[in-house]
Protein backbone atom coordinates (compact mmCIF):
# COMPACT_ATOMS: atom_id res chain seq x y z
CA UNK A 1 0.00 0.00 0.00
CA UNK A 2 2.83 2.38 0.83
CA UNK A 3 4.39 1.64 -2.55
CA UNK A 4 1.07 2.40 -4.26
CA UNK A 5 0.80 5.76 -2.51
CA UNK A 6 4.37 6.54 -3.50
CA UNK A 7 3.69 5.78 -7.17
CA UNK A 8 0.45 7.76 -7.06
CA UNK A 9 2.26 10.79 -5.70
CA UNK A 10 4.80 10.52 -8.49
CA UNK A 11 2.54 9.67 -11.44
CA UNK A 12 -0.49 11.85 -10.67
CA UNK A 13 1.28 15.23 -10.98
CA UNK A 14 2.81 14.18 -14.29
CA UNK A 15 -0.58 12.98 -15.55
CA UNK A 16 -2.12 16.34 -14.69
CA UNK A 17 0.73 18.14 -16.44
CA UNK A 18 0.35 16.03 -19.61
CA UNK A 19 -3.43 16.51 -19.60
CA UNK A 20 -2.96 20.28 -19.22
CA UNK A 21 -0.52 20.37 -22.15
CA UNK A 22 -2.94 18.40 -24.33
CA UNK A 23 -5.80 20.77 -23.51
CA UNK A 24 -3.57 23.78 -24.16
CA UNK A 25 -2.45 22.41 -27.52
CA UNK A 26 -6.08 21.94 -28.54
CA UNK A 27 -7.05 25.50 -27.64
CA UNK A 28 -7.83 27.69 -30.64
CA UNK A 29 -5.08 30.17 -31.58
CA UNK A 30 -5.55 33.81 -30.81
CA UNK A 31 -6.72 35.28 -34.09
CA UNK A 32 -7.29 38.89 -35.03
CA UNK A 33 -10.59 39.91 -36.54
CA UNK A 34 -10.20 40.40 -40.28
CA UNK A 35 -11.75 43.87 -40.22
CA UNK A 36 -9.29 44.92 -37.52
CA UNK A 37 -6.40 43.67 -39.65
CA UNK A 38 -7.71 45.59 -42.66
CA UNK A 39 -8.01 48.76 -40.62
CA UNK A 40 -4.39 48.38 -39.53
CA UNK A 41 -3.26 48.05 -43.15
CA UNK A 42 -5.17 51.20 -44.11
CA UNK A 43 -3.63 53.09 -41.19
CA UNK A 44 -0.17 51.77 -42.06
CA UNK A 45 -0.43 53.12 -45.61
CA UNK A 46 -2.27 56.34 -44.99
CA UNK A 47 -0.27 57.40 -41.94
CA UNK A 48 2.86 57.58 -44.07
CA UNK A 49 4.57 54.69 -42.29
CA UNK A 50 4.54 52.56 -45.43
CA UNK A 51 6.41 55.23 -47.39
CA UNK A 52 8.94 55.55 -44.56
CA UNK A 53 9.57 51.79 -44.56
CA UNK A 54 9.97 51.73 -48.34
CA UNK A 55 12.41 54.62 -48.16
CA UNK A 56 14.37 52.89 -45.39
CA UNK A 57 14.80 49.77 -47.52
CA UNK A 58 15.99 51.87 -50.45
CA UNK A 59 18.43 53.90 -48.34
CA UNK A 60 19.99 50.63 -47.24
CA UNK A 61 20.15 49.52 -50.88
CA UNK A 62 21.86 52.77 -51.90
CA UNK A 63 24.48 52.24 -49.20
CA UNK A 64 25.20 48.73 -50.46
CA UNK A 65 25.34 49.81 -54.10
CA UNK A 66 27.38 53.00 -53.81
CA UNK A 67 30.71 51.15 -53.81
CA UNK A 68 29.73 48.59 -56.45
CA UNK A 69 31.64 48.79 -59.70
CA UNK A 70 29.23 49.50 -62.55
CA UNK A 71 30.03 47.90 -65.90
CA UNK A 72 28.26 48.10 -69.24
CA UNK A 73 26.33 44.93 -68.36
CA UNK A 74 25.29 45.85 -64.80
CA UNK A 75 21.62 45.18 -64.17
CA UNK A 76 19.05 45.69 -61.43
CA UNK A 77 15.76 43.81 -61.67
CA UNK A 78 12.45 45.17 -60.40
CA UNK A 79 9.18 43.45 -59.66
CA UNK A 80 6.05 45.36 -60.76
CA UNK A 81 3.13 45.05 -58.33
CA UNK A 82 3.77 46.69 -54.94
CA UNK A 83 7.32 47.40 -56.09
CA UNK A 84 7.21 49.74 -59.08
CA UNK A 85 3.43 50.20 -59.11
CA UNK A 86 1.02 50.47 -56.20
CA UNK A 87 -2.28 48.60 -56.24
CA UNK A 88 -3.22 49.90 -52.80
CA UNK A 89 -5.98 52.25 -54.06
CA UNK A 90 -7.69 49.36 -55.85
CA UNK A 91 -7.15 46.81 -53.08
CA UNK A 92 -8.42 49.18 -50.41
CA UNK A 93 -11.53 49.90 -52.44
CA UNK A 94 -12.23 46.17 -52.90
CA UNK A 95 -11.61 45.21 -49.27
CA UNK A 96 -8.21 43.62 -49.96
CA UNK A 97 -9.86 40.63 -51.59
CA UNK A 98 -8.95 38.94 -54.87
CA UNK A 99 -11.54 38.47 -57.59
CA UNK A 100 -9.72 37.60 -60.83
CA UNK A 101 -12.17 39.31 -63.18
CA UNK A 102 -12.13 42.60 -61.25
CA UNK A 103 -8.36 42.43 -60.84
CA UNK A 104 -7.86 41.88 -64.59
CA UNK A 105 -10.05 44.89 -65.33
CA UNK A 106 -7.92 47.01 -62.99
CA UNK A 107 -4.71 45.87 -64.70
CA UNK A 108 -6.14 46.66 -68.14
CA UNK A 109 -6.90 50.21 -67.01
CA UNK A 110 -3.12 50.67 -66.69
CA UNK A 111 -3.68 53.34 -64.07
CA UNK A 112 -1.78 52.06 -61.02
CA UNK A 113 0.29 54.91 -59.55
CA UNK A 114 4.05 54.64 -59.06
CA UNK A 115 5.59 54.03 -55.66
CA UNK A 116 7.44 57.33 -55.63
CA UNK A 117 10.54 56.37 -53.60
CA UNK A 118 11.06 53.39 -55.90
CA UNK A 119 10.71 55.53 -59.02
CA UNK A 120 13.26 58.00 -57.61
CA UNK A 121 15.64 55.13 -56.88
CA UNK A 122 15.06 53.78 -60.38
CA UNK A 123 15.91 57.12 -61.97
CA UNK A 124 19.14 57.32 -59.96
CA UNK A 125 20.18 53.94 -61.37
CA UNK A 126 19.72 55.22 -64.92
CA UNK A 127 22.02 58.16 -64.21
CA UNK A 128 24.68 55.66 -63.13
CA UNK A 129 24.36 53.74 -66.38
CA UNK A 130 22.80 50.69 -64.73
CA UNK A 131 20.44 48.62 -66.87
CA UNK A 132 16.94 47.94 -65.53
CA UNK A 133 14.50 45.13 -66.29
CA UNK A 134 11.04 44.40 -64.91
CA UNK A 135 10.02 40.80 -64.21
CA UNK A 136 6.41 40.19 -63.22
CA UNK A 137 4.21 37.14 -62.71
CA UNK A 138 1.46 38.91 -64.61
CA UNK A 139 0.50 36.82 -67.66
CA UNK A 140 1.70 37.68 -71.14
CA UNK A 141 -1.87 38.70 -72.03
CA UNK A 142 -1.33 41.70 -69.74
CA UNK A 143 2.01 42.70 -71.24
CA UNK A 144 0.74 45.74 -73.13
CA UNK A 145 -1.26 47.11 -70.21
CA UNK A 146 1.66 46.61 -67.84
CA UNK A 147 4.15 48.18 -70.25
CA UNK A 148 1.89 51.21 -70.76
CA UNK A 149 1.30 51.57 -67.03
CA UNK A 150 5.03 51.54 -66.28
CA UNK A 151 5.64 54.20 -68.92
CA UNK A 152 2.79 56.41 -67.73
CA UNK A 153 4.04 56.04 -64.15
CA UNK A 154 7.42 57.47 -65.13
CA UNK A 155 9.56 54.37 -65.65
CA UNK A 156 11.50 55.05 -68.83
CA UNK A 157 14.41 53.46 -70.65
CA UNK A 158 14.20 49.98 -69.16
CA UNK A 159 15.69 47.19 -71.24
CA UNK A 160 12.61 45.00 -71.25
CA UNK A 161 9.53 43.82 -69.42
CA UNK A 162 9.22 40.08 -68.82
CA UNK A 163 5.79 38.54 -68.24
CA UNK A 164 4.73 34.96 -67.56
CA UNK A 165 3.98 32.72 -70.55
CA UNK A 166 1.31 30.01 -70.55
CA UNK A 167 3.88 27.21 -70.26
CA UNK A 168 5.20 28.82 -67.07
CA UNK A 169 1.84 29.19 -65.32
CA UNK A 170 2.39 26.18 -63.04
CA UNK A 171 5.76 27.43 -61.80
CA UNK A 172 5.96 29.09 -58.41
CA UNK A 173 7.01 32.72 -58.43
CA UNK A 174 10.42 31.75 -57.03
CA UNK A 175 10.96 29.15 -59.77
CA UNK A 176 9.78 31.43 -62.56
CA UNK A 177 11.82 34.45 -61.54
CA UNK A 178 14.91 32.37 -60.81
CA UNK A 179 14.69 30.89 -64.31
CA UNK A 180 14.43 34.35 -65.84
CA UNK A 181 17.45 35.60 -63.92
CA UNK A 182 19.47 32.62 -65.10
CA UNK A 183 18.47 33.43 -68.68
CA UNK A 184 19.52 37.06 -68.22
CA UNK A 185 22.85 35.99 -66.76
CA UNK A 186 23.39 33.70 -69.76
CA UNK A 187 22.79 36.73 -72.00
CA UNK A 188 25.71 38.50 -70.31
CA UNK A 189 24.00 40.64 -67.68
CA UNK A 190 25.67 41.12 -64.31
CA UNK A 191 22.81 41.23 -61.79
CA UNK A 192 23.68 43.66 -59.02
CA UNK A 193 20.37 43.55 -57.14
CA UNK A 194 16.74 42.52 -57.21
CA UNK A 195 13.99 44.76 -55.83
CA UNK A 196 10.66 43.23 -54.78
CA UNK A 197 7.92 43.14 -52.18
CA UNK A 198 7.84 39.33 -51.87
CA UNK A 199 10.63 37.02 -50.82
CA UNK A 200 9.69 34.94 -53.87
CA UNK A 201 10.91 37.91 -55.95
CA UNK A 202 14.30 37.73 -54.30
CA UNK A 203 15.10 34.11 -53.51
CA UNK A 204 16.83 31.62 -55.75
CA UNK A 205 20.11 31.96 -57.68
CA UNK A 206 21.63 35.08 -59.23
CA UNK A 207 19.79 37.64 -57.12
CA UNK A 208 22.63 39.92 -56.06
CA UNK A 209 21.65 42.37 -53.31
CA UNK A 210 18.14 41.59 -52.08
CA UNK A 211 16.04 44.73 -51.63
CA UNK A 212 12.86 43.70 -49.77
CA UNK A 213 10.00 46.20 -49.72
CA UNK A 214 7.09 45.90 -47.26
CA UNK A 215 3.78 44.32 -48.26
CA UNK A 216 1.20 43.30 -45.66
CA UNK A 217 -1.69 43.00 -48.15
CA UNK A 218 -0.94 39.63 -49.73
CA UNK A 219 1.66 36.88 -49.94
CA UNK A 220 2.99 35.13 -53.04
CA UNK A 221 5.20 32.06 -52.83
Amino acid sequence: MAAFKYLRNIILPYSILIFTLIIASCSPPELENLEVAKDKIVKYHESGQYDKDVLKALVEARDKLKNVDVTQNSLIIFDVDETALSNYPFLNETGFGYIPKIWDEWVEEADAPPISPVRDFYMELLTRGIHTIFITSRPSSEYDATYNNLKSAGYYNFDTLITKNDYEKNLTSTEYKSNKREELKARGYNILAVVGDQWSDLEGPDHGIQVKLPNYMYLIK
